[in-house]
């Protein structure tokens, strides 16, 4: 019999509906519940796409016997950490400063007023060497909780008080800048490009060993932050991670991250969030290096990214869904392995497990690839891709690696030759892969729409639409912003424009946006404004940003909270001690809230000349000093805010008619500079527009650019050189 989860819109709450745990939703009646029992609260949290959460499902929470534990003992909640950031953040800082780790699934058992006492992450169900059952954590928690009541209370009360304190320790050597001083200490960004070529991974790509994630805003800072060191990091990273198993070379899109440090396997999830993200920088990377194959290898990257994003995340009404699973559904025993694209896999590597196979859907053998190419493709393709008899994965099967370049004759720049391979060829083989993949079993979708990360789609789709020629990608980018403003904009009677975090089919769910829902989305509709002109997206962000000064700025010490500081949840401030809600300000796989604010509110200041948000984002920036400085790969997008902040930003508004294609090469030469934070708009002339647009006119007729920074105009240009050479301009 389906629990309470049956009628949730979150994918992830909906697979455990079924389960025989009397599972809750988060909310003030689970937490009465407990109290009327005298019983803890076990809180789990995960998302629809993270494997070892199916695992645990299966394992535990699938298991009738388990089940009746936690039921007998215990007020069972479930939360998707990605309809609830809130909630997540709060008790993976409690996990992480009960265990020095955290992860998803994570188990944490709290007081029925949600004080968070003992937590973990993956338990399974037997006990394995420094790692217990599943079971005995449950028996000795229900043991402590019932023979030690005082001290799991003293445990809470400490628990609280550690977690509710400011996020980052004051850094050694490192001042927080005054309102008087520079806005940034001397040489910050030149020191901290220096750090990371020391972290880079030279080998390989990359920083750090394994499991290595894509390190997509601090991509984004180095493509601008005026070093060439820098550049050539990013360059060097984009290109491991372009041949790498970690990217889909038949079909696009990355996947969550690589598990070993050379980017061989992937971990198989494939987010909206990062193919967002690095469809941006590819395509901005393509835009400005002077390599042609760079260009050449960052414009079909972009490309494939959003054309993926588009055919597999795309939903009926015109948003995106938020990833596709890490598991693949097994094969039914008896299953035609030929009919279903799985000729030539070894079927000892087709576990039926109730949680599906990592990667069936993605891996091949040489014997697969003739089987669906040919026998002489089939060879050519198992060496262009680095698939071998021995296996790069488990049970024989490799992931798809380029050895060779074999990029799409379409989106190679005019005059530049290939280096290597055939193209053609490789277009016929991949045609051919992507069709037998197809008929395979594939993962299950995350089907919600988070409106942050919506808005970072849309940035992405308008961006490499312009700089691809693609007019269908910045339509699409138009379609998801209308659609995600529609469907999450709520107006208030205040006159704020209110965002709902996550919709489903069509119907939005009652769980507020977050503080990254309002910046991201803002950005992304900024970026859609520079590309199409509508000047609708620019007042809309312009309202969001109003509403997030408005609404997320904590009153006592002037800096961003995640939530709104009228929508406090209870028993997170029990959690926190009283705090009211929690900041964390670290860019980790996406911008956090606070810098994805902060830099929508330089964009708006810097395009409607508004005092009030730029002297928000300079007091954010300010604070942020002591991370950018201390841990830089955790504020990446911090670091390109501020690149941008101290550059200016550099203000580009384009009149002219849309017809013909010159205001569209100056609108891409402005998107090939390097110029950080760069902020575009674009419009008919004499069409109504922010005021960065006022009193601009087309010179002759002719399409013309204006180029302002520090409020400082040079002189209007319709050349695209002469314009190319202002952007330069240190």
């Amino acid at each position: 019999m389906p629990n309470r989860l049956a009628g949730s819109t979150s994918p992830y709450l909906l697979q455990h509906a079924d389960n025989p745990v009397d599972w809750w939703e988060w909310g003030p009646e689970a937490f009465e519940e407990a109290r009327r029992r005298d019983v803890p609260v076990l809180v789990s949290v995960g998302y629809a796409a993270c494997h070892w959460c199916h695992v645990m499902a299966a394992e535990s929470f699938e298991d009738d016997a388990t089940a009746g534990l936690v039921n007998d003992g215990f007020v069972a909640v479930k939360v998707d950490r990605e309809e609830r950031p809130d909630v997540d953040a709060v008790y993976m800082r409690a996990t992480t400063a009960l265990t020095r780790h955290g992860g998803w699934p994570m188990t944490v058992f709290t007081t029925p007023d949600g004080r968070p006492f003992h937590a973990g992450t993956y338990f399974p169900p037997d006990p394995r060497p420094g790692m217990p059952s599943f079971t005995q954590v449950l028996d000795a928690v229900g043991d402590a909780w019932q023979q030690r009541r005082d001290q799991v209370e003293a445990t809470a009360d400490r628990l609280a008080r550690a977690i509710g304190g400011e996020g980052a320790a004051p850094v050694a050597g490192v001042d927080v800048p005054t309102a008087g001083e520079p806005l940034l200490p001397e040489g910050l960004l030149r020191d901290v490009v220096t750090g990371l070529l020391a972290d880079e991974d030279t080998v390989h790509g990359g920083f750090g060993g394994a499991p290595k994630f894509p390190p997509s805003a601090v991509l984004a800072f180095l493509l601008v932050c005026g070093d060439d060191d820098g550049y050539d990091l990013a360059a060097r990273t984009l290109r491991a991670m372009a041949r790498s198993g970690m990217y889909d070379q038949v079909e696009g899109g990355f996947a969550r991250y690589a598990v070993d440090a050379g980017w061989v396997v992937p971990h198989f999830e494939k987010m909206l969030y990062d193919n967002a993200q690095l469809a941006r920088v590819y395509a901005r990377w393509s835009a400005t290096t002077t390599d042609p194959a760079d260009a050449a290898t960052g414009l079909r990257v972009a490309v494939e990214t959003c054309t993926w994003l588009l055919e597999r995340l795309g939903t009926a009404d015109g948003g995106l869904a938020s990833a596709l699973d890490a598991d693949t559904p097994a094969p039914a025993p008896g299953a035609d392995l030929d009919a279903l694209g799985l000729t030539g896999l070894p079927e000892s590597g087709l576990p039926g497990t109730s949680h599906g196979v990592e990667g069936l859907t993605y891996v091949w053998t040489p014997a697969s690839l003739v089987a669906a190419a040919g026998e002489d493709d089939g060879r050519w393709a198992a060496d262009a891709l680095g698939v071998s008899e021995h296996g790069s994965f488990e049970g024989g099967t490799s992931t798809l690696r380029l050895t060779r370049d074999l990029w799409d004759e379409r989106t190679r720049p005019a005059g530049v030759p290939p280096r290597e391979g055939d193209p053609a060829r490789w277009e016929r083989v991949r045609a051919r892969l992507r069709e037998v993949r197809s008929r395979r079993p594939q993962p299950a979708r995350d089907d919600k729409v988070v409106a942050a990360w919506n808005g970072l789609a849309v940035a992405a789709l308008a961006e490499t639409g312009l700089l691809a020629g693609r007019p269908d990608l910045v339509a699409a980018a138009r379609r998801v912003a209308t659609v995600v403003l529609a469907r999450h904009g709520v107006e208030g009677d205040d006159g704020l424009l209110r965002l709902r975090r996550v919709s489903r089919d069509g119907t939005v769910g009652a769980h507020a946006g977050v503080l990254e829902d309002y910046g991201d989305l803002a950005a992304g509709l900024l970026a859609l404004h520079g590309v199409d002109g509508d000047p609708q997206w620019a007042d809309a962000a312009r309202r969001l940003v109003r509403t997030a000064l408005a609404r997320f700025v904590d009153p006592a010490t002037a800096s961003w909270q995640d939530i709104a500081t009228d929508e406090a949840d209870p028993a997170l401030a029990r959690a926190l001690g009283g705090r009211a809600a929690l900041s964390d300000p670290a860019d980790n796989a996406h911008p956090s809230g606070p810098s994805a604010a902060t830099g929508a509110c330089l964009h708006v200041a810097a395009l409607f000349g508004d005092r009030d948000a730029r002297a928000a984002a300079e007091r954010a920036l300010r604070g942020a000093v002591p991370l950018m400085a201390q841990a830089p790969r955790f504020a990446g997008w911090w670091l390109h805010v501020a690149a941008a902040a101290l550059d200016g930003p550099r203000e580009v508004a384009v009149v002219g008619p849309s017809a013909g294609g010159a205001r569209g090469r100056l609108q891409r030469t402005a998107l090939s500079s390097r110029a950080p934070g760069l902020v575009l708009s674009v419009g008919e002339d004499g069409a109504e527009g922010p005021p960065l647009l006022a009193d601009r006119t087309a010179r002759d007729g002719r399409a013309t650019a204006y180029v302002c920074r520090g409020f400082v105009c040079d002189a209007p240009t319709d050349d695209v050189h002469v314009l190319a050479r202002q952007l330069a301009r240190a």
